[in-house]
């Protein structure tokens, strides 16, 4: 009987440290970038450099999500790096952030301030927080939260206070939101129109067996786009507006799907058809016309 007790055992005690270092599927995590928010007549660096609280905010916030195993951005380092290339020295400041944004190589960003409230019941600091998808900049997230008040002056402890309210039920929000992008793909528009010298339009047939260009295009959107998804705002002989189509987050490689590919596997989808076009790329909008 001590033997029959004995082998599920032993059994048990071999298998179940191999159970526990079976390998799994790695969740995919975003790569993230938290920035100063700034309105669009202020310079990004100025903002950061002559607001001590704000620095301190972007510091608590981005260790929030260091703390919890998240790739992050530091965006000091960054504009730093960008400030270097001799390039950034031509560039405005409503360009600014965006050069940095699309140089980071960030999935997402998040824009944050924190604002400093004096009263008669004592001082207390607001921190906001919203998280953009830095392809789309399409908003995922966003928390408000204020300190207790206290009467004191220091400002940086009253910030660390707000920000110990965020982190943990933004990143919750922003977990969600990320999955979805994973799991059905991001956002992205096309606008096709023709050049003055075209001479077809989305009403001539082409293709064998023929058919209108406009239902070949959006045969096209049916197959390529992701899980088949795409919506037109409006078709007619020389436009049309394709104001919704979703494309993969990863490649099949594991890279990140660049849009630039999809509008060059569409080019190449139209010079099969005997049309050449050139195209335009701005964020995750295409624009794509046809000679």
């Amino acid at each position: 009987m001590k033997k029959t007790y004995l082998l599920p055992l032993l059994c048990s005690l071999v298998w179940a440290p191999l159970c526990a270092q079976a390998p799994t599927n790695p969740k995919i995590q975003p790569t993230i970038m938290v920035i100063p928010f700034a309105k669009e007549t202020e310079d990004l660096r100025t903002v950061l450099e002559n607001n001590l609280n704000l620095r301190v905010a972007i510091a608590k916030i981005k260790e929030g999500f260091d703390n919890r195993g998240f790739n992050t951005i530091d965006f000091r380092a960054k504009v730093k790096q960008l400030n270097n290339d001799k390039a950034m020295e031509l560039e405005n400041k409503s360009s600014l952030k965006q050069n940095i944004i699309e140089n980071s190589g960030a999935d997402i960003y998040i824009e944050t301030d924190a604002s400093v409230q004096r009263t008669s019941s004592g001082n207390s600091v607001t921190v906001i927080v919203t998280a953009y998808d830095a392809f789309s900049g399409f908003s995922l997230a966003n928390k408000v939260n204020s300190s207790p008040k206290f009467y004191t002056e220091n400002f940086e402890k009253l910030t660390e206070k707000a920000c110990e309210g965020i982190v943990e039920d933004f990143l919750n929000t922003l977990n969600a939101k990320f999955d979805d992008i994973v799991k059905n793909g991001r956002i992205a528009t096309m606008s096709i129109t023709f050049a003055q010298n075209a001479t077809a339009d989305l009403d001539t047939e082409l293709g064998n067996p023929p058919a209108l260009l406009s239902d070949l295009i959006e045969n096209y959107l049916e197959k390529n786009a992701l899980n088949g998804y795409f919506h037109t705002s409006g078709v007619t002989a020389t436009k049309m507006m394709v104001d919704e189509f979703r494309i993969p987050f990863k490649d099949a490689n594991g890279n990140n799907y660049r849009i630039s590919k999809f509008a060059a596997e569409f080019r190449n989808y139209l010079k099969s058809l005997g049309l050449e076009s050139s195209r335009d790329i701005q964020g995750n909008k295409i624009f794509i016309t046809i000679n």
